[in-house]
C-alpha cells in the first residue's frame, strides 16, 4: 500500500479547496432571512457548507469534509485553536439555525418550527459529517423559482455579516445577480418590504427569543451603511 506524505495530503486538499471556489451557495430565499443572529464566522461556515449542495440531491444525503478544508477556506493557518474554533461554530450553528416558517397544510395556514440541521458529526480525525433536516428539504433540495446564488470565493471575502445578509437578501428577492462579476456592473434592483422590526430580524436575529433594542438610526449607522459601503 502506497503511504501519501502529509505535504502531498495538504497538497491533495488544497486542490480540492481551490476546485471549490467556483462552486455556487445556493439556497431558498426563505433562508436569506433566518440566520440574523449569526455572526461572520457562523455565516461562512455555513455557506461552506451549502455549497455541497446540489440539484439533483435529496433529503436524506449526509454530507462529508475535512476540518483542515473549512480552515484554509477562511483563511486561516492550522492550528488546534483555529480547529477549536471552527468547531465552536458548528456547535452555534447546530444551536442557533432554528427555522420558523410559514406553512400551508389541509387547507389551514401555520408555522413550521423545524431546524436547519438534523445532525453535525465532528470526529477524532478531523472528518465532519452533515446532514440537513428533511423538514426544510423544498427549501434546500428541491429550489423551483426564488433563490440566491454567489460563488463561495465571493463571499469568502466579504468582512461584515451585514454584507452577507444584504447579499443574499438582495439576490433571493431580486431577477439574480448575474452579471456581479463584470467590472462596471450594477446590482439588480430590489424593492423589500419590511418593517424595523422585520429588517432587524434579518441583519440581528433574536438574543433570547426577543428583538435587539436599536434605534432605527442606530439600525441604518451601523448595519445598513456598513453593508451598502462594502458592497
Amino acid at each position: 500500500m502506497a503511504i501519501i506524505s502529509n505535504d502531498k495530503k495538504m497538497d491533495i486538499v488544497l486542490d480540492n479547496l481551490l476546485n471549490r471556489q467556483d462552486y455556487l451557495v445556493t439556497q431558498a430565499n426563505e433562508l436569506a432571512r433566518s440566520f440574523g443572529n449569526l455572526s461572520t464566522f457562523e455565516h461562512k461556515i455555513l455557506d461552506y457548507c451549502f455549497s455541497f449542495v446540489t440539484k439533483d440531491d435529496n433529503a436524506t444525503k449526509s454530507y462529508s469534509i475535512e476540518i483542515r478544508e473549512i480552515v484554509h477556506y477562511l483563511g486561516l493557518c492550522i492550528s488546534g485553536t483555529n480547529y477549536t474554533r471552527v468547531a465552536n461554530a458548528l456547535k452555534k450553528l447546530n444551536e442557533n439555525t432554528a427555522l420558523y416558517i410559514k406553512v400551508y397544510e389541509d387547507g389551514s395556514e401555520g408555522i413550521l418550527m423545524t431546524s436547519l440541521f438534523s445532525s453535525i458529526k465532528v470526529l477524532k480525525n478531523g472528518c465532519i459529517k452533515f446532514k440537513f433536516n428533511t423538514e426544510i428539504a423544498p427549501f434546500i433540495f428541491q429550489l423551483k423559482a426564488h433563490f440566491y446564488s454567489f460563488k463561495l470565493r465571493e463571499l469568502a471575502r466579504v468582512r461584515s455579516k451585514y454584507t452577507l445578509t444584504l447579499l443574499k437578501l438582495w439576490n433571493a428577492h431580486s431577477a439574480g445577480w448575474i452579471d456581479y462579476k463584470a467590472q462596471n456592473s450594477l446590482p439588480p434592483y430590489l424593492h423589500l418590504n419590511g418593517n424595523l422590526d422585520e429588517w432587524k430580524s434579518w441583519f440581528l436575529g433574536y438574543d433570547k427569543e426577543k428583538l435587539k433594542k436599536w434605534t432605527a438610526g442606530r439600525f441604518k449607522k451601523d448595519v445598513l451603511n456598513v453593508a451598502i459601503e462594502e458592497i
